[in-house]
């Protein structure tokens, strides 16, 4: 077969392409056996009706309806498009329907991701209770401390901590992040208590392999520490073992080592010294325009879970120490 003749092939059906709009008045004017009820029903006029009904007759190269002044009557072709097409517009009335119901219903797999550490302590164990709460509901979550492209990979919502970058996702503060430097007592009894930030280049400092230095605010404003340690580890949760241990200083979230500061297992060392104060827990997703209820639901569930003073904050005061009994 030439190139020509597979383009004028190819071309003439393209010119064969009907309107869905078309065929939806059409089946309108058969079922209602009138051009003006048809027309009342989709709120057109009825010259308007009559057009779209030429135009497909025209697009098809078949006389559909036979018109006379008292009826209307389909023809052998009109009656066999007319089966053929109601099929087509159920089909398509039940996918408008079925995506209407799973986007405004809390049915389906929400897919959810958040950091390691993070998840595994303050999301996974509320999600039976929220799961119990919305029995048609499925969660997909997915642990990791990698970046992720949520729309890419198809997640409907991101639990991020940090300074919020620039985005095209919406976003929603669900707590504020504390991270203070602690030690446990038995690393101070044996090393002392720094007194200065510049005491600290004396000591071990504990941080995961990505945390080259810490960022801290204090009464001179913001400082840069450069972090160095007799450990190396690309593990927070290995860093936090190693601190509550007695191995040295690090500077820790208080969701993460929140009980241990509490109890006294561990304790801040430099309280007037800590992180930003820009740093949160938030949900990251796609749109708020169009967002499904089972993501709205979640994002409700978690900030009313964490909130401003969230409850791994409880027994310590706003700059993490711990309260005297």
């Amino acid at each position: 077969m030439s190139l020509v003749s597979v383009k004028d092939r190819r071309r003439a059906g393209a010119d064969k392409t009907t309107n869905l709009g078309d065929i939806e008045t059409f089946a309108r004017v058969v079922a209602s056996s009138s051009m003006t009820a048809a027309a009342c029903e989709l709120g057109v006029a009825v010259g308007v009706v009559s057009k779209r009904i030429q135009r497909l007759e025209a697009k098809l190269g078949a006389r559909l309806i036979e018109r006379t002044t008292r009826r209307l009557t389909l023809t052998e072709a009109g009656a066999g498009f007319h089966r053929r097409v109601s099929r087509i517009l159920e089909a398509f009335e039940e996918a408008i329907e079925f995506t209407s119901e799973i986007s405004t219903s809390l049915r389906g797999v929400l897919r959810v991701t958040a950091p390691a550490s993070f998840g595994r302590a303050h999301v996974a164990p509320h999600l039976p209770c929220f799961l119990e709460r919305h029995p048609s509901l499925e969660i997909e979550l997915d642990l990791t401390d990698d970046y992720v492209d949520i729309v890419g990979r198809g997640f409907h919502v991101a639990l991020r901590i940090g300074e919020l970058a620039d985005s095209s996702l919406i976003s929603r503060k669900l707590a504020p992040v504390h991270r203070v430097l602690c030690a446990a007592p038995s690393y101070i009894a044996r090393f002392g208590e720094p007194e200065t930030m510049a005491d600290l280049a004396a000591h071990n400092l504990l941080a995961p392999d990505h945390q080259d230095c810490w960022s801290l605010e204090g009464p001179e404003g913001a400082v840069t520490l450069p972090v160095r340690g007799r450990l190396r580890t690309n593990s927070c949760e290995a860093v936090r073992e190693a601190v509550v241990a007695g191995f040295g200083i690090a500077l820790r979230s208080t969701w993460d080592v929140g009980p241990e500061l509490a109890s006294g297992a561990l304790r801040v060392v430099l309280p007037s010294y800590r992180s930003s104060g820009r740093i949160g827990l938030f949900a990251l997703y796609p749109s708020r325009e169009l967002m499904p209820a089972k993501t709205r639901m979640f994002v409700d569930f978690v900030t009313g879970l964490y909130g401003p003073r969230p409850y791994w904050d409880r027994g310590l005061r706003s700059d993490g120490v711990e309260r005297a009994p």
